[in-house]
C-alpha cells in the first residue's frame, strides 16, 4: 500500500448516494438579442473535465436511481412484488439472484390500510421486522404538497434508497380521465426531478390499459408520455389471472433489457425467480481502473495528489496524466460502483488535485 498523501472526507449526501458534482462547470451564453432569451452550454472540453456524481443501482442490473413505473393488470400481484422488493431493500437480502444495496425505504401504499398491510407482510416474512421500512396510506398529490412530504422525510432519513408510490393515479393532479400527454410528461418529470436531486429511486406503480398491443410497453395505461420520461419501466403479464407463473419486461436507461419469469407462492405471497430471457452483458475489465484498484488495500484508507503523482504509482498505465484525469473523470460512476471507490477532481490554484477514497469492497 502507498503511502497516504492525506486523507479526505467526501462531501455529505442527501439520500443515499446523492452528491452535488464535484467540478462546477463554466457555461457559456448564446443571446438572443430579440427575446432576450439565453441559451446555456458546456464545451465537450468542460464536459470531460466535470466529474459528475456517480448512480449506485438498488438492485444490481435491475433496478436505479431515477423513476421509474411499474406497471400490471389490476390484481396480478404488484402490492405484493413492491412489499418484497421494499422488505428486501430495508433488510439488504439479496433478491434472487440480484445483489441488494440496503437503505431505508418509504412505501406509500395509498390503495390499503395498516390493518391490511400488517396482514400481508406478516403472511410474507413473519414477525421479523425492520427498522428501515416505513409505510404511508395517505399522501398529497403532485404539485399539492407531496414534494414538501418527501422532502422532509428524506430530510430526517437521510439514507433513504427507495421510495414506492403505488399508486400513480393516487397523486395525480388532474381531476377526471383528461390526460394527455403533456399531463402524463409533466407529472413523470416532476417526480422524476425530486428522484434525481437527491440519487435515490422512485418506483411508480401504475396500470395497464385493457387493450391487447404487440409491445409490452405499449400496454401502460395513459399516453406515451409517462414512459417518456420515465428512467425505464417495469410490465409485469400473466397469460391468465389465474396462472402463477408471470413475465417480468424491464428496460431502462441505466440497466439493461431483460425479460424475467416469476412464480407467485401462493402460500407465502411472494414472488421467487425461475429465469432470464437472455443472459447480462458484463463490461470487460478496465485495465486503467483494475490498476487505481490496487491502490488500496482496506476501507476507509484514501489518497490526494496530483494527476502526475497519480500516474507515477501505475507503472503499466502508459498515458499521459491528462488523459489519466479525463479517464477518472469519465468513469467515476463505474469507479464507484464496480470498485467502490469515490473519485473527486478539483482544479486550485496549484494545479489539478484528484482524490480517491475507498468507501467499501467490490460487490
Amino acid at each position: 500500500m502507498t503511502e497516504t498523501k492525506k486523507t479526505t472526507t467526501p462531501n455529505a449526501s442527501v439520500g443515499a448516494d446523492a452528491v452535488q458534482p464535484l467540478l462546477k462547470n463554466s457555461t457559456n451564453s448564446i443571446t438572443d438579442s430579440s427575446n432576450n432569451c439565453n441559451l446555456k452550454t458546456i464545451s465537450m472540453t468542460e464536459l470531460y473535465d466535470t466529474v459528475y456524481p456517480p448512480r449506485r443501482p438498488i438492485v444490481d442490473n435491475l433496478l436505479y436511481s431515477g423513476t421509474y413505473l411499474f406497471v400490471g393488470a389490476p390484481k396480478i400481484g404488484k402490492s405484493f412484488f413492491m412489499a418484497q422488493l421494499a422488505y428486501t431493500v430495508a433488510t439488504g437480502l439479496t433478491l434472487w439472484e440480484y445483489e441488494v444495496h440496503q437503505g431505508t425505504v418509504l412505501y406509500l401504499a395509498l390503495e390499503d390500510d395498516y390493518a391490511r398491510l400488517q396482514r400481508r407482510l406478516s403472511r410474507m416474512f413473519g414477525v421479523e421486522e425492520t427498522d428501515n421500512l416505513y409505510f404511508a396510506t395517505q399522501a398529497k398529490s403532485v404539485g399539492g404538497g407531496l414534494d414538501e412530504q418527501l422532502e422532509e422525510f428524506v430530510k430526517v432519513h437521510p439514507d433513504v434508497r427507495l421510495i414506492i408510490i403505488d399508486t400513480l393515479q393516487k397523486i395525480r393532479e388532474v381531476s377526471g380521465e383528461c390526460y394527455s400527454y403533456a399531463s402524463d410528461y409533466e407529472i413523470v418529470t416532476k417526480l422524476k426531478k425530486f428522484s434525481d436531486n437527491h440519487g435515490i429511486c422512485l418506483l411508480v406503480v401504475h396500470h395497464t390499459r385493457k387493450m391487447e398491443a404487440g409491445d409490452s410497453f405499449d400496454m401502460i395505461s395513459g399516453t406515451n408520455g409517462l414512459l417518456g420520461a420515465a428512467d425505464g419501466a417495469f410490465i409485469m403479464q400473466k397469460k391468465r389471472r389465474t396462472d402463477n407463473i408471470a413475465t417480468l419486461d424491464v428496460v431502462g436507461r441505466d440497466q439493461p433489457d431483460q425479460e424475467l419469469t416469476l412464480e407467485f407462492d401462493r402460500e407465502r405471497c411472494v414472488w421467487n425467480f425461475q429465469g432470464a430471457e437472455t443472459q447480462l452483458w458484463k463490461q470487460p475489465p478496465d485495465p486503467v481502473l483494475e490498476a487505481v484498484s490496487k491502490i488500496f488495500l482496506s476501507a476507509g484508507s484514501a489518497w490526494c495528489g496530483t494527476p502526475t503523482e497519480l500516474l507515477a504509482l501505475l507503472p503499466d498505465v502508459k498515458i499521459q496524466a491528462n488523459v489519466l484525469t479525463r479517464k477518472l473523470n469519465v468513469s467515476a460512476d463505474r469507479l464507484y460502483n464496480d470498485y467502490g471507490i469515490r473519485y473527486e477532481s478539483k482544479r486550485t490554484h496549484d494545479g489539478r488535485t484528484v482524490c480517491l477514497t475507498f468507501e467499501q469492497p467490490k460487490a
